[in-house]
C-alpha cells in the first residue's frame, strides 16, 4: 500500500488534531491548555514521541518487507510507488475544471486578431469559480437586503443589547449561588437556620471573650439594647465585623481572617440579641439606632 503522505506531513498534521481536541475538551480558561496545567505538556510531548517512534517503526518494517521481495516484486512495488494516487488525480481534475481554461492544444480556437511586437491575445472566458463567486454574492446580497433592511432583522447593535441583558441577569443568578460576593452595600439579614448556626460558631469562637455568649458585653459593647456606637442594622454591623471598630480601642477588623459569607452569617446571629436579657447586661454605649435589622 503507497504511502499518501511523507513522515514530515504526516507527524505535525496527527499531533496538531490532538492538541486541538485536548484545548476543545480541557476548560483552562484564556489560557492554552498545556500552560495552564503543566501535565498536559508532558502528555503531548509523550504523545509527539509516540508519534515519531510509530512512524519511525512502520518504516523499519516497510523496507523489511521490501527487502524481502524478489527483484519483480521490487519493481512492481516501485512502479505503484511512481503511480499518481486517485485522489491527486481529482484533485488535478476538478482544478483544471474549476480554471475553465484551454488546453495548449486547443489554444488556436480562442485566438484573438490582435497582435503586439509578436505577443497574442487570447479570448479566454472568466474562470468557472470567479463566476459561481459571483453569482453566491449577488444572492447573498439579496438575502442580506432582504433580511435586515426589509424585514428589519437583529443587527449587531440589536445582538450586543440582548448580550448585555442576559449578562446581567447571569450575573444576579451568580450572585444568588456566590455569598462571598456579599459586600456592605449587598449584604442581607439572613434568617435561614443553617446561616445563624454557622453564625452562632463563628460567634462562639471569635466574639464570645469581648462579648460573652448571651451577648451582654465585657470588654466589648452590650448587643442586646437598642444603643450602637457605630449604627446597628446589618449593614452597619457587617462593616463593623469587616472593617473594625474605633481607631485605637475598637474591635479589630476580621475581613483577613473571616469570609463575606462568614460575616454576614455571625452579623445576622448578632442581631438576634435584640431585645434578649443576658445576665449581666453591660451599661448601653452610643446612640439609639431607630432603623430596622434589615437596613
Amino acid at each position: 500500500m503507497r504511502n499518501l503522505f511523507p513522515s514530515w506531513l504526516k507527524i505535525p498534521v496527527l499531533f496538531f488534531i490532538i492538541l486541538g481536541i485536548v484545548e476543545y475538551f480541557v476548560d483552562s480558561g484564556t489560557k492554552p491548555a498545556f500552560i495552564e496545567k503543566p501535565i498536559i505538556m508532558v502528555f503531548l510531548l509523550l504523545v509527539l514521541l509516540i508519534l515519531i517512534a510509530t512512524e519511525a517503526i512502520v518504516g523499519s518494517m516497510a523496507n523489511i518487507l521490501y527487502q524481502s521481495l524478489d527483484e519483480e516484486g521490487k519493481a512492481r512495488y516501485d512502479a505503484s510507488q511512481v503511480k499518481t494516487s486517485k485522489l491527486v488525480t481529482w484533485v488535478n481534475k476538478t482544478y483544471t475544471k474549476l480554471l475553465g481554461a484551454k488546453p495548449i492544444q486547443e489554444e488556436h480556437e480562442i485566438i484573438l486578431d490582435h497582435n503586439y511586437d509578436g505577443i497574442k491575445e487570447l479570448d479566454n472566458d472568466l474562470p468557472p469559480w470567479w463566476i459561481y463567486s459571483f453569482y453566491i454574492s449577488i444572492v447573498f446580497a439579496i438575502v442580506y437586503f432582504a433580511r435586515f433592511e426589509i424585514f428589519n432583522g437583529e443587527n449587531q447593535y440589536m445582538e450586543l443589547e440582548a448580550e448585555y441583558a442576559q449578562a446581567k441577569i447571569d450575573i444576579e443568578e451568580y450572585k444568588k449561588t456566590a455569598k462571598d460576593l456579599v459586600d456592605f452595600n449587598t449584604v442581607e439579614l439572613l434568617t435561614d437556620a443553617s446561616d445563624l448556626n454557622n453564625g452562632k460558631k463563628t460567634f462562639t469562637e471569635n466574639c464570645v471573650a469581648c462579648h460573652k455568649a448571651d451577648g451582654g458585653g465585657g470588654i466589648g459593647p452590650n448587643l442586646t439594647d437598642k444603643h450602637w456606637i457605630l449604627g446597628g442594622g446589618i449593614k452597619n454591623v457587617f462593616k463593623t465585623i469587616s472593617e473594625g471598630g474605633r481607631d485605637g480601642k475598637g474591635m479589630i477588623s476580621w475581613k483577613q481572617s473571616l469570609k463575606p459569607a462568614e460575616i454576614a452569617q455571625v452579623a445576622s446571629y448578632v442581631l438576634q440579641f435584640q431585645g434578649t436579657t443576658p445576665a449581666e447586661p453591660k451599661p448601653a454605649e452610643g446612640d439609639v439606632w431607630e432603623g430596622t435589622t434589615k437596613e
